[in-house]
């Protein structure tokens, strides 16, 4: 089997409410691979987003160790823990996150040229992204001119700009009907599969889970693998 993308090890977080310590990830371990697609399931306040905000080395834990390709991330200073996101990982999240004042084309283009690839190259490899989801006649629209559907394409469109190794989604689907929500993951799985990055999504829609490889649910602190009933 290929070497891990993305390995949790030993990964907890608490944190302090007015009730007390909020134990939510008590020792989490965890490797996806790459071509893999792994959902994570739990319910609200399980732990999921702070599974992933740690994955993808937006929160430090309180305890554990963080690999991406390989590398141990744990102990990274905010500058390089930000170089290994830019290069290495995608987010797509329940809410876009697009900027408002930009086209679909130049909010996908973007995380591109921070990264340092030349306006136009960048442009290019956005067009041709939102072409894939079928969005090429909507190139030169706000986000506020497209329909929510449209809206988490071009969020995973900007996901994959950059060509990560791992693709972290929050309910990627979780603000839209059903029927768009099947479509909007459908997109997402094949553009993960044509590409061969790993994807870990969290998800409360279990119809979604039955085109993942394998899933994990967060049960007390800890993840255990999903069985179908």
């Amino acid at each position: 089997m290929s070497e891990p993308v993305l390995s949790l090890r030993g990964v907890a977080r608490t944190y302090k409410t007015e009730a007390g310590a909020l134990e939510v990830l008590k020792g989490v371990d965890i490797d996806v691979r790459a071509g893999e697609i792994v959902g994570l399931i739990g319910p609200s306040g399980s732990g999921k987003s702070s599974l992933l905000h740690a994955a993808g080395l937006l929160e430090h834990p309180d305890a554990g160790r963080i690999l991406v390709e390989g590398r141990d991330c744990s102990d990274l200073g905010d500058r390089a823990r930000t170089r290994v996101r830019l290069g290495s990982i995608g987010f797509v999240y329940q809410f876009h996150h697009l900027l408002p004042e930009f086209t679909a084309v130049d909010n996908v283009a973007l995380p591109q040229m921070i990264a340092g690839r030349a306006r136009g190259a960048a442009r290019e490899r956005a067009a041709d992204l939102l072409s894939q989801l079928g969005l090429d006649q909507r190139l030169d629209h706000q986000p506020a001119q497209l329909s929510g559907g449209e809206q988490q394409r071009v969020a995973i469109a900007r996901a994959l700009a950059n060509r990560p190794r791992i693709v972290l989604a929050d309910e990627p689907t979780g603000n839209l009907d059903p029927h768009t929500s099947m479509a909007v993951f459908q997109n997402l799985h094949d553009l993960a599969r044509a590409t061969g990055v790993a994807a870990l999504i969290a998800t409360h829609n279990m119809e979604l889970t039955r085109y993942m490889d394998r899933v994990l649910a967060l049960v007390d602190g800890h993840l255990v693998a999903h069985v179908p009933a």
